[in-house]
């Protein structure tokens, strides 16, 4: 009985130890999106792959006699795609192949390295996939055209091409899909968001689209899920109100408000959501005003537990409004809501008015220890001036040019701290039930790298976590780790 309670103890330091590095990776910038903002691509695109390869050819299986193929197979090129010089019809080449034996399809092959051809694992192809990996080969270079070629197939039964289209929106810059709206079929995508079988990462980015290409009375059906009771119709909840902001306008806040914010039943992920979705709209499109925005997010501001959500958000649209406020709430925070020591310091930090240096002050007299943490994982460098008889010694004219470009150097690692202060610990916690009352976890900002930025505790977050990581395998291989594997011995891996 102690022994699994000691693999359940150690499985929870295990997803805390997740927490902590996937925030250490976690920066948020004031930049806007390079891709689609609420779409994630599985693997590079079809179009990617081939683009890198020396080879490309379409093949059979040659058959061998084994029902079954986990190893080298034999292939037989039908035609080539690329890279004439270095295959022909007819020729036979070796590949690592798993699946049967004996196949009537074709497959993709792929080859680099022109001395010695490596092959990729060949790809089944149906006739559907033959003409796709023929066309995205010749696409053209026009962004606007190129995804209006895989939109065709977003649901397509093949579900390879399915997957790529999507991955290739998903890469695509989110100026290069705004480009596609008198391209979109309005109508298909409202169908497909109201479809429960789609899945959330699908029905993201046909929210995005419907954002782009739809109109006021989308308002409604958008309404209508965002308020019903069933989870499934409210998947991809956060592109769905960053498209319903966008279409409804400022006067959706309201719902926002009310719905997420004030309804202290509404569960943790969906308040996120719309926190995603105001974040959307205050980086990305600027349809709504900043000031509305901000007032929205101050409503979090009431839930202490909450307010590390926005309160980088206000600092980085510079709403100094709150800062007796989030004073207050520094001096109130308890074991519910100590987390919220840091982002409050990092506010208190980014912000100009000299009242913030002053409460500041006042702030680290009563907890220097987060003050300190601030500070380590999100130091600003403060270089020394040098003497006159110096060999470094700089004019005072050139001093003051540089002072200029300091400060804006402060500045940027000011607000890019900010937002580096992230939700998944708690998170974490909570779904494996493991205390942080006391515990405040904050990630390394991703900002510039100065000669005097410190990074032993980065460093030191990396080797506690593989060292964990280490007991934590070794304690599930000598504490009965065996009945997970029903295999001889002899057949581990």
């Amino acid at each position: 009985m102690r022994s699994g309670q000691n693999r359940t103890a150690w499985g929870r330091v295990f997803l805390a130890l997740i927490g902590v590095i996937l925030l250490s990776e976690a920066g948020f910038s004031e930049e806007r999106h390079e891709n689609c903002p609420f779409c994630t691509a599985a693997s590079q695109t079809l179009r990617q792959e081939l683009q890198s390869m020396d080879a490309i050819a379409i093949g059979r299986l040659e058959t061998d006699g084994r029902k079954d193929i986990d190893g080298q197979a034999e292939f037989k090129i039908e035609k080539v795609l690329s890279g004439e010089n270095l295959l022909k019809v007819d020729q036979a080449i070796q590949a690592t192949y798993f699946g049967p034996g004996r196949s009537a399809k074709k497959f993709l092959l792929m080859g680099v390295d022109p001395r010695d051809l490596v092959w990729s694992s060949p790809l089944p192809l149906t006739a559907d996939g033959e003409k796709y990996i023929e066309k995205i080969r010749s696409l053209p270079d026009n962004p606007v055209e190129r995804l209006a070629f895989y939109q065709q197939y977003f649901e397509h039964a093949d579900s390879m091409l399915a997957r790529d289209c999507y991955d290739e929106f998903a890469l695509a810059p989110y100026s290069d899909v705004v480009l596609l709206k008198d391209k979109m079929d309005r109508e298909q995508l409202l169908k497909w968001v109201q479809d429960p079988s789609k899945s959330p990462d699908r029905k993201r980015l046909y929210y995005t689209m419907l954002g782009i290409c739809g109109k006021p009375e989308d308002a409604k059906t958008f309404e209508s899920l965002i308020t019903s009771p069933n989870p499934e119709a409210r998947a991809g909840l956060d592109a769905l109100l960053a498209a319903y902001l966008t279409i409804k306008g400022e006067s959706g806040l309201k719902l926002i408000e009310d719905r997420f914010f004030h309804d202290k039943e509404t569960q943790y992920a969906d308040i996120y959501s719309a926190v995603m979705a105001l974040r959307f709209h205050g980086t990305e499109i600027n349809q709504l005003p900043k000031e509305s925005i901000t007032k929205t997010m101050h409503h979090l501001l009431d839930r202490p537990e909450l307010a590390d959500l926005v309160i980088p958000d206000l600092a980085r649209w510079g709403d100094w409004s709150q800062l007796d406020r989030l004073t207050e709430m520094f001096e109130k925070a308890n074991d519910e809501n100590s987390w919220v020591k840091v982002p409050v310091i990092n506010y208190l930090r980014a912000c100009p008015l000299p009242e913030a240096k002053e409460k500041l002050a006042k702030l680290e007299k009563l907890d220097p220890a987060a003050i300190k943490r601030a500070k380590t994982f999100f130091p600003i460098p403060t270089p020394a001036a040098p003497k006159k008889n110096d060999s470094s010694y700089i004019p005072p004219k050139a001093q003051k040019e540089r002072a200029l470009v300091v400060d804006r150097y402060r500045k940027d690692i000011r607000l890019a701290s900010l937002d580096s202060y992230a939700f998944l610990p708690r998170q974490f916690a909570r779904n494996s039930e493991l205390s942080v009352a006391n515990t405040e976890f904050t990630p390394i900002a991703s900002v510039r790298l100065g000669e005097d930025l410190n990074l032993w505790a980065p460093m030191t977050v990396v080797v506690i976590a593989t060292v964990m990581l280490g007991l934590v395998m070794w304690t599930i291989a000598t504490s009965g780790g065996s009945r997970l594997n029903p295999l001889p011995v002899s057949r581990r891996i």
